[in-house]
């Protein structure tokens, strides 16, 4: 299955749509059990995800492939190696597993600095000693990867990709990814949300992209088509794509996520793809 399950809900309140907070731990063991019955095996995760990976360690993740994400060094770091074995030990602790699938770093411009050798070295001295199989970088934008493979070579990438934010494809960087052997993941496929909220439901602060919101809206009616049927009938529909990560609230939350895979026939989608960095990345989202 193409499907792989981010956590970050598990231990934060996370999404724009997401109105219950963070899920209690009850409902954590539903939808990894859920996973377990349907074949999802690949987790996502990281340290930053407030209580993620305690709650994905207490519930157990054995069977599943775990990837987690490193935060930020911090400035002044006087050991980095050190720094970085001591946080990936602790992860792997909090997660009740012997190893990781994937560790991604969640700064990758880090690589980039004064210390990116570093960095660098002490993550493949971790795939070398099996604690780690695969090494990479998740990005806010494919434009990162210009300058990061030009230094350094990566086993897994993760980066945003949806019917607004096309970036990925329009680069030409997924099928560079793939010709380089890179397994692919990819998150933000209803744009936190954003997608599967009812025209009227959308915040004011989207109000500038109004006309996008129509037409995506409009197409819907036209098409009797879902919402989360057609964002993940086109990420879906790109066959470079490995794994398309979704986060969910509840068990109900991902049994129509895997209902619009199994019942999906949608074969042309809206264009309303946009490059406005203020709407396709969350970081850029006013909070007030």
């Amino acid at each position: 299955m193409r499907l792989a399950l981010g956590t970050a809900q598990f231990g934060l309140a996370y999404g724009i749509a997401n109105i219950e907070g963070q899920i209690s731990q009850s409902s954590a063991l539903e939808i990894l059990e859920y996973c377990k019955l349907i074949g999802l095996d690949t987790l996502d995760t990281a340290i930053a995800y407030g209580e993620s990976e305690q709650c994905l360690g207490s519930i157990g993740v054995t069977n599943f492939n775990v990837i987690t994400k490193l935060p930020c060094i911090p400035e002044g770091c006087a050991d980095i190696k050190n720094w970085i074995m001591d946080e990936v030990d602790a992860s792997i602790s909090r997660l009740n597993t012997i190893n990781l699938y994937g560790l991604m770093l969640h700064r990758p411009e880090q690589l980039l600095g004064p210390y990116g050798e570093e960095i660098m070295s002490a993550l493949l001295s971790l795939k070398k000693s099996g604690t780690v199989q695969k090494i990479g970088i998740s990005v806010y934008s494919p434009d990162e990867f210009t300058e990061l493979f030009s230094e350094y070579d990566f086993d897994i990438v993760q980066c945003p990709f949806n019917l607004i934010d096309r970036r990925l494809v329009n680069s030409g960087w997924l099928a560079k990814l793939k010709a380089l052997g890179v397994e692919v993941h990819v998150r933000s496929s209803f744009l936190q949300g954003l997608l599967l909220m009812p025209r009227d439901e959308i915040p004011d602060q989207f109000s500038p992209w109004d006309s996008l919101w129509d037409d995506w809206h409009e197409w819907l009616v036209k098409h009797t088509v879902k919402p989360v049927d057609a964002c993940i009938a086109y990420v879906l529909s790109h066959c470079n794509i490995d794994q398309v990560v979704v986060g969910v609230d509840s068990k109900i939350q991902l049994e129509q996520i895997v209902s619009a895979i199994e019942s999906n026939s949608i074969k042309a989608f809206p264009d309303i793809s946009s490059f406005d960095s203020n709407l396709i990345n969350p970081s850029n989202w006013k909070t007030a």
